[in-house]
């Protein structure tokens, strides 16, 4: 059974990045200060998000090609399907970064580690929770390989 998805925009992230080429492979090594803007109609779901450290943050890569369907990753020049890769291009792109929560100023959290490019659509927040969301034992099968890593 086919059924009609409806995805929108909950806010707008803006970051320095105007580029691919300026914006980090990965968030997390970004130590550019961000801001979250919510949109009005939303706000109200940011009660008590202040008490959180981190946020798990989603959001549409606007600007990527939806056609790829294998991507060769940065640091590894090999080529993999799109799902077994964080390619931004990808049939649906949506991407998530694990960003630290600086400030809250109504409807703006200025936070940091995040890879988007300016005026990427924001489609969801969550929590980050190390208890919950760490899989210490997680592997890349590919790219233990390509580091020399025994499994």
């Amino acid at each position: 059974m086919e059924s009609e998805m409806v995805l929108r925009p909950i806010g707008v992230i803006h970051t320095p990045f105007t580029s691919r080429a300026e914006a980090p492979h990965q968030g997390r090594v970004s130590r550019e200060i961000c801001e979250i803007e919510i949109f009005p109609e939303f706000e109200d779901g940011l009660m008590d998000i202040e008490k959180c450290t981190h946020l798990i943050v989603l959001y549409w890569l606007d600007r990527a090609d939806r056609t790829k369907l294998r991507a060769v990753p940065p640091h590894d020049g090999r080529v993999h399907g799109v799902f077994a890769t964080r390619s931004p291009d990808r049939p649906n792109p949506v991407a998530f970064s694990v960003a630290e929560l600086l400030s809250v100023e109504g409807r703006k959290l200025r936070v940091r580690g995040l890879d988007a490019l300016d005026g990427t659509p924001l489609i969801d927040i969550k929590p980050y929770s190390a208890g919950i969301d760490c899989v210490p034992d997680a592997r890349i099968g590919w790219w233990d390989e390509k580091e020399g890593v025994s499994a």
